[in-house]
């Protein structure tokens, strides 16, 4: 059994940078296909990106490819999303989530597991 903690989020003006963790206990993150979704006000959750040992990365939104990096921290059992260039309409709950067969793109509930969120605001 896998369980997800993310961290990181907070409060930060436009053009900043937040660096988030999915942190992961009772496994280990390396088998696994790790997706990123964010949830802004008043909108469906959507996938970000997800990462498999078969698929490669695949980010799903053009808007953030370039300026969100992940990568994994397997000494660590860490996921992370590193987010530069912070805009206003990044604001919103990030989830990150786990898959043992892939990536199920933005199925947030087809994932194995997945975590609880952590809050994003950007806002001057």
């Amino acid at each position: 059994q896998l369980q997800l903690v993310e961290s990181g989020g907070g409060s930060v003006q436009p053009g900043g940078s937040l660096r988030l963790s999915c942190a992961a206990s009772g496994s280990t993150l390396d088998s696994y296909a790790i997706a990123w979704f964010r949830q802004a006000p008043g909108k469906e959750r959507e996938a970000l990106l997800c990462d498999s040992w078969h698929g490669g990365l695949a980010y799903y939104v053009d808007s953030v490819e370039g300026r969100f990096i992940f990568s994994r921290d397997n000494a660590k059992n860490t996921a992370n999303l590193q987010m530069n260039n912070l805009k206003p309409e990044d604001t919103g709950i990030y989830y990150c989530a786990a898959a043992g067969r892939g990536c199920y793109y933005d199925n947030f509930r087809a994932y194995d597991y997945r975590g609880q969120g952590t809050q994003v605001t950007v806002s001057s």
